[in-house]
């Protein structure tokens, strides 16, 4: 009995309930700001500032207000939005790993391939250019490439491909 309670804690549902407060904030304000009725808010705020102009001479405190309360909701909107964009870019990974690890014929050298340098990272992609070419050559859309073994899998996938 413990031991399916301490599965059932570590499910992605019991993960979820345990996410930090600022996490779920982050995510609610990305959300929240990055909707219609939000642009609408900003763009009132930024008309009415603009209709006030004449009354307030166009001084310069007067543009001072607005370039201060933009400069600082920017400021903070840029880690918010970046705290957010850093756990889906995070979930989008683990998404492609489980892909690339599941698939019987992927490479597994791909698996986490975000972490490998940018030099090799043009390396893999002169070699996927090249597989790209050579698919482009096929008449079957059936033939496909991959980074292991690729010579020997076009091969066999050609026989394939020919006996349907």
């Amino acid at each position: 009995m413990q031991q399916k309670t301490k599965e059932m804690n570590t499910s992605p549902t019991a993960s979820r309930r345990k996410t930090s407060f600022f996490e779920n904030f982050s995510q609610k304000v990305t959300r929240a700001t990055g909707s219609t009725p939000a642009f609408i808010i900003a763009f009132a705020i930024v008309l009415i500032w603009a209709i006030t102009g004449p009354f307030f001479h166009y001084s310069e405190t007067w543009q001072l207000v607005i370039n201060t309360g933009t400069t600082i909701i920017t400021f903070l909107m840029v880690f918010l939005i970046q705290k957010t964009q850093n756990k889906d870019s995070m979930a989008i990974q683990l998404k492609l790993n489980e892909l690339i690890a599941s698939h019987e014929y992927s490479s597994n050298r791909l698996v986490n391939i975000e972490n490998i340098s940018e030099d090799e990272l043009k390396v893999i992609q002169k070699f996927y250019k090249q597989l790209s070419e050579a698919s482009r050559k096929e008449e079957s859309l059936l033939v496909s490439h991959s980074i292991d073994e690729a010579q020997q899998k076009h091969e066999w996938k050609r026989k394939l491909a020919a006996k349907k």
